[in-house]
């Protein structure tokens, strides 16, 4: 529902942030990680998680899009709530969680506050696969300005499609066509051949 908020910061402290955007004071959840960057500035842009409970409408906010998805695939576990999805978030650097889950590190997971060898064994198992078909560079920002190429691929990987499949197949598509083929024909044509 939300991608992101900008706007001037009313009010911060290492839990959440209240956030003015055009005169509308948000309350948004945040993460150490979040804090740690946003702690500095006066004016900033968050990405949104919107979580909707029976009892409760409420926002997660992230510095940057990569934490956020991080975030997204926490939640996904079974037994994970929003409030450890943070705690996860603010015990560590999110690059060292993706890199313990993708290892199957579970002693550096089990290491986080209220995670224990259970919920560590189910996170590993649930998003291994995940985060490895994602690639490295899943908590890299992804660039707003992207070639036709570029975008083709990023939709494809959202599919559910593996990267470097997707790359090989899509290079070969674009080498085969002499005339520049738009993102949506690069798209119909990869998954012929995916």
């Amino acid at each position: 529902m939300y991608e992101y908020l900008n706007g001037k910061l009313a009010f911060k402290c290492p839990t959440y942030v209240v956030l003015d955007v055009n005169g509308i004071g948000y309350h948004i959840n945040i993460s150490l990680h979040t804090f740690g960057n946003i702690k500095d500035k006066e004016l900033c842009k968050l990405f949104i998680s919107f979580q909707v409970k029976e009892d409760s409408h409420t926002l997660y906010g992230f510095a940057d899009e990569g934490e956020r998805r991080l975030f997204n695939h926490l939640l996904s576990v079974s037994g994970i709530g929003a409030n450890t999805g943070r705690m996860i978030l603010s015990s560590i650097t999110p690059v060292e969680i993706q890199a313990a889950i993708v290892q199957g590190d579970v002693k550096q997971i089990q290491r986080i506050k209220g995670i224990g060898p259970k919920s560590a064994q189910r996170i590993i198992l649930e998003l291994q696969d995940k985060l490895k078909k994602e690639g490295p560079d899943t908590l890299i920002n992804i660039p707003h300005h992207q070639s036709a190429y570029e975008e083709a691929l990023t939709a494809l990987v959202m599919l559910g499609f593996n990267k470097t499949q997707a790359d090989k197949v899509l290079a070969e598509t674009v080498k085969a066509n002499t005339t520049q083929l738009t993102v949506e024909e690069l798209i119909k044509v990869a998954l012929k051949r995916l």
